[in-house]
């Protein structure tokens, strides 16, 4: 069978702050975005809550009006905001959190449909049995795309699409595509789990179990851990640390409860040494399929971005039953534009600006005997 992970950044819609293009403008915007939707979950607001949320508003440009490029106000029921035309004052007339019912939202712009066909285009290519993706906006979206996109023979290649909402605002969620070899027997979510700080995952942590031909169970860990992009890298490695150690904690939890065949993939966004993910990739016995001797990444260890070792961000990692099996591996990096030109590695010809990438992650892949079988 084969497992992979595959960061498909959105299949329809992308938060306008997220576009590469526009990165050096996107990047404070994320960071207000984050910082402003705390704020408006306080049960109060103190004169200091509210100079900071109108400092974080004026910054993405809602003081004045509740649409901007990159963001917009609801204001449902109630109000947060007064703004006087005649003065031109504002001010935050919400006392807290009950007083009104709303939320700061990104604004999204349509993914390019090129990009999309591509997208589907690297899934059928890597041809996965079970299949982690990343970054898919709901359930329905990700099915509709299954279904009109990744076929064969006339018929869904993956009947059973799972995505379970997590807690990022932007829509960014992690999920499950499955053939119907594997049937989906249950399945788990973490987004609640909280540590002694707080919630843990940024999105969720959910257990799919599957079962297999030979009559087994399999489960499948799917992360998107936070992200380097936006925040302070003390407090980012922070979130980090904890989320990769309830993923360990999960792993051990499962493997007590004696099920052997485990897979964590993801986009865990740092590299294999990192402090942060030390937890789940030094304090375990999973291991990385990079690691193995049948492994080919074609000279770049990384999956994102220009794919050297300091992009190697994405992963499918195997409890050791697995990994004992292991047949091959590798990462596809077809749909990935190849750097500033797009001609550091062989690339779709249907791919002719970097916007028509089917992601600027590549799709990481396992291969591994089934039970009973012998590898190689």
């Amino acid at each position: 069978m084969r497992i992979a992970c595959y960061n498909v950044e959105n299949l329809f819609n992308r938060a306008r702050a997220l576009d590469q293009r526009t990165w050096s403008a996107g990047r404070p915007l994320l960071e207000a975005y984050e910082r402003i939707c705390v704020l408006l979950e306080e049960p109060e607001y103190t004169p200091a809550v509210k100079a900071e949320v109108l400092r974080l508003l004026r910054r993405l440009g809602l003081l004045r009006g509740d649409i901007a490029r990159f963001a917009r106000l609801r204001q449902n029921r109630g109000r947060l905001l007064k703004r006087a035309r005649s003065t031109g004052v504002v001010e935050v007339v919400a006392g807290g959190r009950a007083d009104w019912i709303g939320w700061v939202e990104l604004t999204t712009d349509r993914v390019d449909e090129r990009g999309m066909l591509n997208t589907a285009r690297v899934i059928n290519d890597v041809g996965a049995d079970l299949l982690g993706v990343v970054e898919a906006e709901n359930r329905l979206a990700l099915k509709r795309f299954a279904e009109a996109s990744l076929t064969a023979a006339d018929r869904p290649r993956y009947p059973q699409v799972m995505v379970i909402d997590g807690n990022d605002e932007r829509g960014i969620n992690v999920g499950v595509l499955a053939t119907g070899d594997f049937p989906l027997l249950g399945q788990r979510s973490h987004v609640d789990d909280t540590d002694a700080v707080g919630r843990i995952f940024s999105r969720d942590c959910p257990e799919f179990h599957f079962g297999t031909p030979g009559g087994g169970r399999l489960v499948l860990l799917v992360n998107h851990l936070k992200s380097k992009g936006y925040g302070g890298k003390v407090a980012s490695d922070a979130i980090r640390r904890r989320q990769a150690q309830r993923v360990a904690d999960i792993y051990r939890g499962l493997a007590a409860d004696g099920l052997a065949e485990v897979v964590v993939v993801g986009d865990l966004n740092d590299t294999p040494a990192s402090e942060p993910l030390a937890p789940l990739l030094a304090e375990t016995d999973l291991r990385d399929i990079s690691d193995h001797p049948t492994f080919d990444d074609a000279g770049r260890p990384g999956t994102y971005g220009y794919c050297t070792a300091r992009n190697k961000i994405d992963y499918v990692l195997l409890s050791p039953s697995l990994y004992a099996r292991v047949t091959g591996g590798g990462i596809f990096r077809t749909g990935v534009w190849g750097g500033r030109r797009g001609t550091l590695w062989p690339i779709y010809d249907t791919m002719t600006r970097a916007v028509h990438a089917g992601s600027d992650h590549a799709a990481i892949w396992a291969d591994v005997a089934l039970s009973g079988e012998r590898p190689g």
